[in-house]
């Protein structure tokens, strides 16, 4: 079954009811056991064009497809950014806090590019992004979230990966910055093959985990499969020194 590409039509409507800008919005990582979670962030206005030939949700795209997406999806949008937060992070405030952390680093980084958001397509149908009564203001700028001019509306859309160019664009430049950040954690941590499974439960990651406990880069804090059976430490010096043989 073939669908339709993503399109600006969701984004034109809130552009006439009187946004300047409106950003889509994608998070990637969510579920995986190691590494940040992400959120991209791609900024349109009443003068962008239509978007790149094969943009889609970034799950439906092979890596090379991704890839090449990148220089023009950047070109595209009047802005666009990532933010992401670490495993401390998630650990330390949940992961739809975190979700928030990362949201609210890229939505500064476009605002330096381009003003203030006036309004944001969310993929899925929970607001994760708006602050909630309460938030702590000290702790946000901590976190390296400027306290800056008041948080942008949200409108949360199911499939909005698919259906809105901007949140596909911002979908596919979060997944690959992501992408690219553990391939480089995977550098320091080879056994857990996180180049191929990016951090997510593969059968190689957890089977790791089992052998050699966890890492810095993992969440703590979550119930990670395979964990319940970690080593001790001399099992897992015994097991690393016997790879190495």
């Amino acid at each position: 079954m073939t669908t339709d590409p993503p399109d600006l039509r969701h984004e034109r409507a809130l552009l006439g009811a009187g946004a300047r800008v409106v950003a889509g919005m994608d998070e990637v990582g969510r579920g995986a056991l190691a590494g940040p979670v992400s959120v991209g962030v791609a900024v349109v206005d009443a003068s962008t064009g239509p978007c790149p030939t094969g943009l889609t949700d970034s799950k439906l795209l092979t890596p090379r497809a991704r890839a090449r997406l990148v220089e023009p999806t950047r070109a595209w949008a009047v802005g666009w950014a990532v933010g992401h937060a670490g495993p401390a992070e998630i650990d330390a405030h949940g992961i739809v806090t975190a979700l928030r952390i990362a949201g609210l680093r890229a939505l500064a980084q476009v605002r330096r590019q381009v003003g203030p958001v006036d309004v944001v397509l969310l993929d899925g149908s929970h607001d994760w992004l708006s602050r909630p009564a309460g938030f702590d203001l000290f702790a946000s700028a901590e976190l390296d979230i400027d306290d800056g001019p008041p948080d942008p509306a949200v409108r949360t859309l199911v499939k909005a990966d698919m259906t809105c160019a901007s949140v596909a664009a911002a979908s596919v430049l979060a997944k690959t910055e992501r992408d690219a950040l553990v391939a480089g954690l995977a550098r320091q941590y080879p056994a857990y093959r996180w180049d191929s499974n990016k951090g997510y439960a593969s059968a190689a990651h957890v089977d790791a985990i089992r052998r050699l406990g966890t890492t810095p880069q993992h969440r703590r804090s979550w119930k990670i499969p395979g964990a319940e059976t970690l080593p001790t430490p001399v099992e897992a010096a015994q097991s690393t020194l016997d790879g190495s043989l």
